[in-house]
């Protein structure tokens, strides 16, 4: 199974247009307010952290960037050959490494798994991006390359968000600049149920070993110069069998226990 041409040509329409400086698409916030406070949650839950690292779906490659100075090997990969050029424009200095990958391709998954070996991942919305007889495939890629030692870290936008991108999306002058680009080129985030994750990933053979939830920020701002943060959650997912882990989280995203 492969994604549909419709889907594959959205994305690479949606990145072929995006343009080149920081921050210019809505997801693309920097660093210190998406993946730093990711990996305050992910590493304490690394089985194995020498692991090596695949950003799945790594977009401009802004979060990469950030986890190869964390990790010894990186590899930035995304279904647009278009993301993956923009990724590698972005890194001159080849902190990362970037190739294009399309997660419902059991063969090309499996490939890259052959040549890595387990890996730990970070993704972030690419569930809820995906079309919804993709998103069985895509966890099912998460597993096989996670295999026995790897971990997932996976943050996708809560129900919640759905009624707040709505809301930015029908005010007096219409969608944020930075968000008539998702709807231009027909993708639809917030469209999966909160408590499909969990299922999806347990019909993979994976384990949700913590959760939690943890506004993601945007690049966008309110008319007022507020930063937006869409509702979202996190998992870590693994192949270890036993119940959920749960994490208590405070006001401000901090994690008061492990995963």
């Amino acid at each position: 199974m492969t994604v549909t041409s419709r889907y594959l040509g959205a994305w690479e329409g949606f990145w072929r247009d995006a343009p080149d400086e920081p921050g210019a698409v809505i997801w693309d916030a920097e660093a210190a307010l998406v993946a730093e406070r990711h990996l305050a949650l992910f590493r304490p839950g690394l089985a194995d952290p020498e692991l090596p690292v695949v950003d799945l779906g790594c977009g401009s490659g802004t979060q990469t960037r950030f986890l190869a100075g964390r990790f010894g090997r990186v590899l930035g990969v995304d279904l647009s050959e278009a993301a993956v050029e923009l990724a590698r424009r972005n890194d001159p200095a080849g902190l990362a490494e970037y190739a294009r990958l399309d997660a419902t391709d059991a063969g090309a998954v499996r490939a890259l798994h052959d040549r890595l070996g387990d890996v730990n991942l970070y993704l972030r919305g690419v569930i809820h991006q995906s079309d919804p007889g993709d998103r069985g495939p895509v966890a099912e890629a998460v597993a096989v390359l996670a295999g026995r030692r790897g971990r997932a870290f996976v943050v996708e936008l809560a129900e919640a968000a759905k009624r707040v991108l709505a809301d930015l999306a029908g005010g007096p002058a219409g969608p944020p600049p930075k968000l008539r680009p998702v709807f231009a080129h027909g993708l639809a985030p917030a469209e999966v149920a909160d408590g499909a994750f969990t299922e999806l990933f347990g019909a993979a053979g994976l384990t949700v070993l913590g959760s939690g939830d943890l506004p993601l920020a945007t690049t966008e701002f309110t008319a007022d110069g507020e930063r937006i943060e869409l509702p979202a959650r996190w998992l870590l997912v693994g192949a270890d069998k036993g119940v959920e882990k749960g994490v208590e989280k405070s006001a401000d995203g901090g994690a008061g226990g492990g995963a």
